[in-house]
């Protein structure tokens, strides 16, 4: 389990995001634009801009370390490789290794040899999947990773992260807005408004009887949004 304490995020002049939350299994952090989810991720990662401070507290029986405890799943597979660039190249791994992630993740070794702009949504976005796995991470940070995909790719993407969870035995962070998406994936969800958590709680229990306002307008709007789209 991996417990945020405190997170407090804040500039000389105001508190932008100050929460806590548990990963006990998979977490949805769920929020509108603004909320403040990515600038929680962002922290996690130590990438938060220069103008922002952070207090953070967290227990956890490994070090937050970038690239080797924690990896990042980005929002759009498209900008996340260079184009003019072999996968394999893009890999911090020797190419046995690379050839096993990306058949973990359902790809062919022959993905090695070709160009970014070569592939599919859902191809590039296993790709990233594969990359963020390459250094056995014991917590993966999803930043809306199936928003630049179609709802087909989408349903397949989320159900490799469940699969790839029970064999690799990693907790889960999944920054969204899409409720959902992380109601397919996620056991627990932290809905967060104006940098604060207004509901926590376990996915079903929350999705199903909602105590905040707040929750049930991004539950009604979500799924009224979906129903339009469709």
């Amino acid at each position: 389990m991996f417990e945020c304490k405190k997170l407090k995020i804040f500039t000389d002049k105001e508190v932008i995001v100050e929460i806590k939350f548990k990963i006990i299994h998979s977490l949805a952090l769920v929020g509108e634009s603004g909320s403040g989810k990515t600038l929680t991720l962002k922290a996690l990662l130590g990438l938060l801009p220069k103008e922002l401070k952070m207090e953070l507290d967290y227990s956890w029986e490994y070090p937050l370390i970038r690239g080797k405890t924690l990896s990042l799943v980005p929002q759009n597979p498209f900008t996340s490789l260079s184009p003019l660039t072999k996968i394999k190249n893009q890999f911090f791994t020797p190419p046995q290794e690379a050839q096993k992630l990306l058949e973990l993740v359902g790809l062919e070794a022959s993905f090695l040899e070709k160009y970014p702009p070569q592939l599919s949504g859902g191809q590039l976005q296993r790709v990233v999947i594969a990359m963020a796995l390459s250094q056995k991470p014991k917590l993966l940070l999803l930043d809306e990773p199936t928003t630049a995909l179609d709802p087909k790719t989408k349903t397949k993407v989320l159900k490799l992260f469940q699969t790839l969870q029970k064999e690799l035995n990693f907790l889960i962070l999944f920054v969204t807005h899409d409720i959902a998406s992380a109601k397919k994936l996620c056991k627990e969800i932290a809905v967060i408004r104006k940098g604060r958590i207004v509901e926590t709680g376990k996915m079903e229990e929350v999705f199903n009887h909602p105590k905040e306002e707040y929750t049930k307008m991004l539950i009604e709007s979500n799924f009224a949004n979906r129903k339009f789209r469709e």
